[in-house]
């Protein structure tokens, strides 16, 4: 072999570590990118804002694909889960659906009823009152004849709020006057059918009718003589 063959040789050997070479690199680039990026898993994100305490559904969601290490821990990655959710918070459009987000609907048990009556948005719920929350339900009555004082009397206690609707502006009575205020929100509750009647008497015949939140895990017992006051019990 002549010194032009040896020097061809030698330049085929070293094109052939430098493919190696080159080859081995951008294996070390794709084994670095997949160890930082890893699989691929399914998320959804959402179309549109969502009002809290809003019934949740697969048509408000979209399927994106993300890198499984980058989801949070509670991500869903699973549309069913949103079946019979209502979502906790206000929810932002383009925003990652996560378990936190939602939680369970409240449902009606054995010997249930719903009923849904318009409560003042102004007295009656603040924004404080949300699904799955306990109340007493309060009604003002005037004195059934001229110079008996009025009433307050707790009309439910106890009671559950399965659903929350949204602000409602509300209808001038034929007489032109209202005994609410001009927004009102329709608020579902489960109750038996004795509290049921009574809620349904109270928005026939009341002045007015409030609802008082009660603090998780209190103790909501009110006796006999306490469930109606008049303003003379105070003299």
């Amino acid at each position: 072999m002549n010194s032009r063959q040896r020097r061809g040789v030698i330049l085929l050997l070293l094109s052939v570590l430098c493919a190696f070479g080159a080859f081995a690199g951008v294996l070390s680039v794709i084994s670095d990118v997949n160890s930082k990026v890893g699989p691929e898993v399914s998320a959804y994100q959402l179309k549109s804002d969502v009002a809290p305490y809003t019934a949740l559904s697969s048509g408000q969601f979209e399927k994106i694909s993300m890198p499984k290490r980058w989801l949070s821990t509670n991500a869903v990655t699973d549309l069913s889960e949103v079946n019979g959710k209502i979502a906790v918070t206000q929810l932002r459009k383009g925003s990652l659906l996560q378990s936190d987000m939602m939680q369970k609907r409240p449902e009606l048990q054995p010997g249930e009823q719903e009923i849904a009556i318009m409560i003042d948005a102004a007295t009656g719920v603040a924004g404080k009152i949300t699904p799955g929350a306990t109340v007493n339900i309060y009604a003002t009555f005037a004195g059934e004849r001229d110079g008996d004082p009025s009433q307050s009397k707790v009309i439910v206690s106890n009671a559950k709020v399965l659903d929350v609707g949204k602000l409602t502006a509300l209808e001038p009575s034929r007489d032109g006057k209202s005994n609410m205020g001009t927004e009102a929100v329709p608020i579902t509750f489960a109750l038996n059918t004795l509290d049921t009647q009574r809620i349904a008497y109270a928005e026939s015949f009341a002045q007015h009718v409030r609802l008082a939140l009660l603090a998780s895990g209190s103790d909501s017992t009110i006796r006999p003589g306490d469930r109606t006051y008049t303003l003379d019990k105070d003299k």
